[in-house]
């Protein structure tokens, strides 16, 4: 303890960090010894990310985070609490000590309803989204990989882009057209080796993102060593089969390539080729090789159909044709005197949407679908 006491003197350090978890008396001990804070990993991790959120979703993910955390330790700290002249944690305020425990908990319930509503809107948003008929594509991986780099490069968007930790936490989702076809993308947050438990609960609505996309894109930085990359990309994949995600179709973007030379990525790939599905390596800094990366998501969501119907003119009828303009990809649209013919390709199950409302809503003929290689 002396020696620790005399390094933080001697580099003039502001607080102590562990890679261990620490108990509250540990941390105690420490911070009485050395006259600075002690804390650990999962406390660091919560500065950080309480320093990059920036919507109230991901604030108040984080001060959940950050009470479970205190509840699990609230019996140790009202000991030291009763032993020391402290009766308040986290700032709380001046709470009588004895009460701290109920005053955590009432705490963590009021943040979970709020957190909640905010869930529910989410959903209302991913159902809209969803009657729109567009299949969604989800950006995962470690964070700093390139995941909000490869967004603004694919959609033409400027999220914020940093070389630093967490830079995303919270979502983003924009609509992304190839060959005509159209889809959402979302940025999500970054996963972390050993994320605690409290913190992917935590998360879990921003996660949820994952969990409801058609395919997931995940995003490794090749330029670092290989061990780190495997390392990274396992606990990438571990994260996403903790949030039941991990039957979901996945494309391996390998990125970061202009950072590499041709053996260094070769190297990559044959290390890499039998832990990770589809690798897939590009640069989205530069958009190398970007051409076949938007045929490997095309080729993946594939199951595309093509039908046709024909409806009478009303004013129904072009709300109607307006509204699938925007929906699908019309290849067609014949006007007569009375009648509107239509050709366009969508996902089955939008197809079949379309042939319900031609059906009922317009009393016309919806004439023929076929499957088609997109």
């Amino acid at each position: 303890m002396k020696e620790i006491a005399q390094l933080i003197k001697e580099n003039e350090a502001e607080k102590l960090i562990f890679d261990n978890p620490l108990k509250p008396v540990q941390a105690y001990n420490l911070a009485k010894a050395t006259g600075v804070e002690a804390i650990d990993r999962f406390q660091l991790i919560l500065e950080i990310f309480a320093r990059r959120a920036t919507t109230k979703e991901a604030k108040l993910q984080i001060r959940l985070a950050r009470l479970r955390y205190e509840l699990t330790h609230a019996k140790e700290k009202v000991r030291l609490a009763k032993k020391e002249e402290q009766p308040g944690f986290m700032g709380l305020g001046a709470y009588k000590v004895d009460v701290y425990y109920e005053t955590v908990k009432r705490q963590i319930q009021s943040i979970r309803r709020k957190l909640g509503k905010i869930r529910k809107k989410r959903g209302l948003h991913r159902k809209r989204r969803t009657e729109l008929g567009f299949q969604s594509i989800s950006l995962a991986g470690y964070t700093n990989a390139g995941k909000s780099s490869l967004f603004n490069s694919l959609t033409e968007e400027e999220v914020p882009v940093d070389n630093a930790l967490f830079t995303t936490l919270s979502t983003t989702t924009r609509l992304l057209e190839l060959s005509r076809k159209k889809f959402l993308l979302t940025d999500t947050v970054g996963f972390i080796d050993r994320l605690p438990l409290t913190l992917i609960e935590a998360f879990r609505s921003t996660l949820e993102e994952t969990i409801y996309s058609d395919l997931i894109l995940l995003v490794v930085d090749t330029s670092e060593p290989i061990s780190l990359i495997q390392k990274k990309l396992s606990c990438c994949l571990e994260t996403i089969s903790q949030i039941g995600a991990s039957g979901i179709p996945t494309i391996t973007v390998l990125n970061k390539i202009d950072l590499l030379s041709e053996i260094e990525l070769d190297q990559r790939l044959a290390s890499l080729k039998e832990r990770a599905p589809n690798l897939l390596p590009i640069s989205a800094l530069y958009k190398t090789d970007f051409d076949l990366l938007k045929q490997e998501i095309l080729r993946t969501l594939k199951n595309y159909v093509q039908a046709s119907f024909t409806i009478p003119l009303t004013s129904e009828s072009m709300s109607f044709i307006s509204w699938l303009f925007n929906s699908a990809d019309v290849q067609e649209l014949k006007y007569s005197d009375t009648f509107a013919h239509m050709v366009f390709e969508a996902v089955p199950w939008f197809v079949e949407k379309v042939r319900k409302r031609v059906e009922t809503e317009f009393n016309g003929k919806f004439e023929e679908t076929r499957t088609i290689n997109v």
